[in-house]
């Protein structure tokens, strides 16, 4: 991963260097598909790896014991162990306001019938809560009004042993501030919020809250740091860290308009 990292990112700095070593974090930012095309070629060029790709369905299990999984094309595979790496998939569901519909992430499906699976060998199952924020164009963004974040111009590197030299021409992200006007419509909204309208719980402590979560648990505070990250070298696709919600697109939009930028 380190490797793939240093291949493809497309701005990378060291955070909190005003402060001591314990607080500092090297963060990366990759261009989104050159790292999936990246990570592919790596596995594909993995001795002793074989790859096979199907939606797995369900686990073989014989007298209490793995024998392997069942797949959505009618075939099967034969091990001794299996590792499920579900990501945001078992019975995935976007919450968008009032709107829900099954996904594993925008734009593709989520694994139904593996949970089932899981379930009927006892399996006691949960669900986790993550957020992701509304994605815009760069060309509607007015960057004068924004805090350019520029990378490193020393060399750093994720891997020990880096793949590949120093990448030149890196991009910058850029830091904005939402407004009392965001906290208004927040505000205005909330009964609207999935997570305050009772529709999902999200207990407990959250790395990344969502902003109107933001907004209720902070209340004097009247600005919230945003960051502009763009998500690939030919994409105008710029992702707005910071303003994870699930607040209605209607909503989103008016809350958007109010980010300085």
């Amino acid at each position: 991963m380190g490797k793939n990292i240093d291949k493809t990112h497309l701005h990378i700095r060291m955070l909190n260097t005003s402060k001591g070593p314990a607080v500092q974090a090297l963060r990366a930012q990759a261009d989104k598909k050159l790292y999936q095309m990246a990570m592919k070629q790596t596995l594909e060029n993995t001795e002793n790896l074989e790859l096979k790709q199907d939606l797995v369905e369900e686990l073989w299990i014989e007298e209490k014991k793995l024998k392997g999984v069942g797949c959505r094309s009618g075939l099967g595979y034969t091990a001794e162990s299996v590792v499920i790496t579900t990501g945001t998939f078992l019975k995935g569901i976007i919450h968008c306001g009032d709107v829900n519909y099954p996904a594993g992430r925008a734009g593709e499906a989520p694994s139904e019938k593996l949970s089932d699976s899981l379930r009927e060998l006892g399996v006691v199952l949960g669900r986790l809560k993550t957020g992701t924020p509304p994605r815009v164009h760069k060309r509607s963004i007015d960057f004068a009004a924004t805090n350019p974040q520029e990378p490193s111009e020393k060399p750093l590197h994720f891997s020990f042993a880096p793949s590949k030299r120093w990448r030149e021409g890196q991009l910058n992200c850029h830091l904005t501030y939402t407004s009392a006007q965001t906290r208004e419509i927040i505000l205005a909204n909330l009964h609207r919020s999935p997570l305050y309208s009772g529709k999902i719980h999200g207990p407990g402590p959250r790395y990344c809250p969502s902003i109107e979560d933001k907004i209720n648990k902070f209340p004097d505070k009247i600005e919230h740091p945003l960051f502009l990250e763009p998500e690939g070298w030919d994409t105008d696709e710029i992702y707005v860290q910071g303003f994870s919600t699930s607040l209605p697109a209607d909503v989103q939009l008016a809350m958007l308009r109010t980010i300085k930028g």
